[in-house]
């Protein structure tokens, strides 16, 4: 008897869970005949992912573009561009991914991650620039590369100055996973 009411409260509370499971299983997920199947999220060409980036901070993504370098010592980041060839985005390997090899830069790939974002105050900005005129006066051959810099902060601030902002935004991935995308 006590087998009985020990089997019927195990069968009970296996019951409640699973009905509890899916209840709390997000929107994204379809049930076919009991288990649970997750839809892979659609995959953003890497133009389309920056005009939202800022909505899907430290939410998982995936997104497609073409490697454009790998680090040469470590492999623990790459850099991939969209159709537009403008825009980047740094991805860092984290998750299952060891690493990215040399023989990635020029592969388009699809990368699965947590979108991040790196804020550059006013305060370092002007910081920045205080040392890249430091830098600058030195002549050291180095003008030109001080003089690239020394644009993109004016960038920076006049982007933050049309946004409203007091902060320029940079976003990047913490990589989950990655594969090559093959071409037709």
């Amino acid at each position: 008897m006590k087998t009985l009411v020990l089997s019927m409260a195990i069968l009970i509370s296996m019951a409640a869970c699973k009905n509890k499971k899916q209840q709390d299983a997000p929107a994204s997920q379809a049930t076919t005949t009991g288990a649970a199947v997750l839809s892979a999220p659609a995959a953003y060409a890497l133009d389309s992912l920056l005009l939202v980036a800022g909505k899907l901070v430290n939410q998982r993504v995936s997104v497609q573009g073409t490697v454009t370098h790998t680090c040469k010592h470590s492999g623990k980041r790459c850099f991939i561009v969209g159709a537009s060839g403008k825009a980047s985005l740094r991805v860092e390997a984290t998750g299952e991914i060891g690493g990215f090899n040399r023989e990635l830069v020029g592969s388009a790939i699809e990368v699965t991650g947590i979108v991040k974002e790196r804020r550059l105050t006013a305060a370092f900005l002007e910081q920045q620039e205080k040392e890249v005129n430091e830098q600058k006066a030195q002549e050291d051959g180095s003008e030109e590369s001080c003089a690239a810099e020394l644009e993109n902060i004016q960038q920076m601030r006049a982007w933050m100055k049309e946004h409203g902002k007091d902060y320029y935004s940079i976003y990047y991935m913490d990589g989950e996973t990655y594969e090559v995308i093959e071409e037709e």
